[in-house]
């Protein structure tokens, strides 16, 4: 589990895993059955058993709060090596789009990515709690395919950091959309075409770079 973030200069008795991942589980029933603009830490602490002490010692507010229990849920994706690429990557999709059926994921991350357009803090929050860890399974990928000789090595870190983040963008974009804004299935079928359309891209522009 994600050790969620404590404030700058906090002291006192160490952090009790049990306890945190009890204030996040209760965070995500809480989101389902009462909806953003209803949840309060109060409510939380006592669903979980806690101080509200306990919850204002490891976030300062809601917002981060929520953030966290969003990010244990998408910490828990894996990427298998399945023997190459194309399968790879129908595997993340497929887990994604598993995971966003879920009704406290589902619930949790259109809330907060809803709070998040009148908020920066939170935007910000998300990025480096969710879309920054996340995308170690885009470089988890690249890194086997590029080993397998799928893909070539890039030289240029900033290059590779780009093609990183496009890919994470398309893959997260296409299955939010069609999983929860569409809600459309995203089945084996789906990912299996939407995986063939992405390696098209990635070949093509693999060799477009080479000399």
């Amino acid at each position: 589990m994600r050790n969620p973030v404590s404030g700058p200069g906090r002291t006192g008795r160490p952090r009790s895993a049990a306890a945190d991942a009890a204030i996040l589980a209760a965070t995500r029933d809480a989101l389902v059955e009462l909806g953003w603009s209803k949840l309060t830490m109060g409510d939380v602490s006592a669903r979980a058993g806690v101080a509200k002490t306990t919850l204002y010692r490891r976030w300062a507010g809601k917002n981060e709060l929520v953030v966290d229990a969003v990010a244990e849920l998408f910490d828990a994706l894996e990427l298998p090596d399945r023997g190459s690429l194309q399968a790879d990557i129908e595997y993340v999709v497929l887990s994604f789009a598993e995971l966003l059926r879920r009704p406290e994921a589902r619930t949790a991350l259109m809330a907060v990515v809803a709070e998040s357009t009148r908020d920066e803090a939170l935007r910000d929050r998300i990025r480096s709690a969710i879309v920054d860890r996340q995308k170690r399974l885009v470089v988890l990928g690249r890194a086997r395919a590029q080993a397998r000789g799928e893909l070539p090595y890039e030289e240029d870190p900033h290059a590779a950091g780009h093609t990183t983040d496009l890919i994470f963008d398309v893959i997260a974009g296409t299955v939010v959309h069609r999983a929860l804004v569409s809600a459309e299935p995203v089945d084996e079928v789906w990912a299996a075409s939407f995986s063939a359309l992405l390696m098209h891209g990635l070949l093509g522009a693999a060799g477009t770079a080479t000399p």
